[in-house]
């Protein structure tokens, strides 16, 4: 029997944080501005896909699991997105609506991480927004039984022909069952990174006052 290959080691892969600081000065009173502020940053600085984000949901059994989603408004009351509501993440919301979102913006030494509870939109603005979708998309939203299992990559093709012979010629409607959320945070950290791995983390936390902002350890 042939030796199993090493693991990679990665040990001596490292990069010096050094585009910048954050300090308190900096800071909007109003968190959904701060963030506003650097998703605009990220956006004029080319990051890839600046809106996407990693959400974390929590299993009945109190394990967790993630995935990246990709926000698309934001609101007073929080930051939005869509999906399929019977998939994972749905049905995992629907038990227990705690969930963290993270926004890795690696190319600005950039992270937001946020935590709070989300609850469903109302299905009309899911519908404004499945409208803009491409037809590609909508009619994959009707073929695709998120989180379930598929037997083959033929049976998920065949779903999307049956889907798209089934609405040819005309508009795609939104499913019953795909809609919107909008998680309303109880905190927001940014995070900076510094030399020296002495990263600047500044938290919003909210209270019965309003916002209080912190500081963290690196």
């Amino acid at each position: 029997m042939e030796p199993s290959p090493e693991r990679l080691d990665l040990s001596a892969l490292r990069e010096e944080y050094s585009l910048g600081g954050l300090a308190e000065s900096d800071l909007e009173a109003d968190p959904l501005d701060m963030f506003d502020r650097w998703l605009r940053q990220a956006m004029a600085a080319g990051v890839h896909e600046p809106n996407a984000m990693v959400v974390t949901t929590v299993a009945p059994g109190g394990s967790p699991s993630s995935r990246s989603v990709l926000l698309k408004k934001v609101t007073d009351r929080g930051l939005c997105f869509y999906t399929n509501q019977e998939s994972r993440k749905g049905r995992e919301l629907a038990g227990d609506p705690r969930c963290a979102l993270l926004f890795p913006w690696y190319e600005l030494q950039r992270q937001v991480r946020i935590e709070g509870r989300a609850s469903r939109l109302p299905h009309a603005d899911a519908e404004a927004y499945f409208a803009t979708r491409p037809r590609e998309s909508q009619l994959g939203a009707w073929a695709s039984a998120q989180s379930r299992v598929v037997a083959s990559r033929e049976e998920l093709q065949q779903a999307y022909d049956d889907a798209a012979a089934r609405f040819a010629g005309e508009a795609v409607p939104c499913p019953p069952y795909w809609g919107g959320y909008v998680v309303e945070p109880d905190t927001f950290e940014f995070w900076q990174g510094r030399r020296g791995r002495m990263h600047d983390r500044l938290v919003y936390r909210r209270g019965d006052a309003g916002w209080r902002t912190e500081r963290l350890a690196p």
